[in-house]
């Protein structure tokens, strides 16, 4: 869709939504909006509920720019609601949100693919962690299949303190991860039109790059670009590339990786809706590694909105 094209139409900004990650995507959905209307764009917020398709309707949204974070928004759900409806929308297709949100089928397609996974065990609510049968020892990673934004994550590091993990990550889902902790640097590649624009390290002043960290500012240092050496850099950036693709995202996205000292790069998640606050890695990868500011950074994205009809 081209930047005349867009203009004729109107723009629903969809945030909020009903997640627990609610709060940021607020903040992100504001910002997009915000950078919409500056460029001359006809562009409403729309806060999204269960009555999303009756206020598509009443505002009479021709082209969806989806600003949601976490389950309903970045999982599928809403994708098809917008394709049932007939609405473009911005970012990844069904198929490829959901495998995106679920960690199981990710980790499964990533590894397919020829790409580096801790190793890691599933554990479905009312079943006993089968901590001999790991593969691997403590310290290790309590997380939830289906939440993002570290919701429900914990590092355990004894026996002692897995009870209080494994309920923390049940509040979220049914469905858990005990994953091997790997000792890396936190770096994340930026995705736009399908390529890498760069990556970003972040340094947490939390044990690990937490809820906490990613939204508040001046919890966590950011190194842009990351200082690799050029091959590893290369290869970051490749894998990157890889794991968007083999999920069959489209559009944009940011995948998350740990570098160990010996330049492995264990990929962790991608996200099929990065943030868009102020504090968010993709559009300051954009900026630093790219050169492409915030307004610019909307407006591509917004201009690539179409109907995935195969996911």
């Amino acid at each position: 869709m081209t930047v005349e094209e867009l203009k004729t139409k109107k723009i629903g900004v969809l945030f909020g939504g009903l997640s627990a990650e609610r709060e940021v995507s607020l903040k992100s959905g504001a910002a997009v909006h915000g950078a919409l209307q500056s460029r001359g764009y006809h562009a409403v917020t729309i806060d999204v509920g269960r009555d999303l398709a009756q206020a598509l309707e009443r505002e009479r949204v021709e082209v969806a720019f989806i600003c949601l974070h976490g389950r309903y928004g970045e999982d599928g759900a809403v994708q098809g609601l917008l394709e049932l409806m007939g609405i473009p929308y911005t970012g990844s297709g069904v198929l490829a949100s959901a495998l995106a949100m679920n960690k199981i089928f990710a980790k499964q397609v990533f590894a397919a693919s020829g790409l580096t996974v801790a190793s890691y065990q599933v554990l479905r609510r009312g079943e006993k962690a089968d901590l001999a049968g790991l593969g691997f020892g403590f310290p290790l990673v309590v997380k939830p299949s289906q939440e993002g934004s570290s919701v429900g994550v914990s590092i355990v590091k004894n026996a002692e303190s897995m009870p209080a993990a494994l309920a923390e990550a049940f509040r979220y889902d049914g469905e858990i991860l005990l994953e091997q902790f790997i000792k890396g640097r936190e770096i994340q590649v930026g995705i736009l039109d399908d390529h890498a624009m760069g990556a970003i390290e972040i340094v947490p002043k939390n044990e690990f790059y937490d809820f906490e960290a990613k939204y508040t500012e001046g919890m966590a240092e950011h190194i842009c670009p990351p200082v690799l050496s050029r091959e590893v850099y290369r290869n970051l950036l490749a894998q990157g590339e890889t794991a968007h693709r083999a999920l069959g995202c489209s559009g944009y996205s940011r995948v998350d990786f740990l570098v160990t000292e010996e330049g492995a790069c264990y990929l962790l998640e991608v996200n099929t809706l990065p943030g868009m606050t102020a504090l968010s890695l993709l559009p300051e990868i954009a900026q630093k590694e790219a050169g492409i500011a915030f307004g610019e950074l909307v407006e591509r994205i917004a201009c690539g909105a179409a109907l995935k009809i195969n996911g």
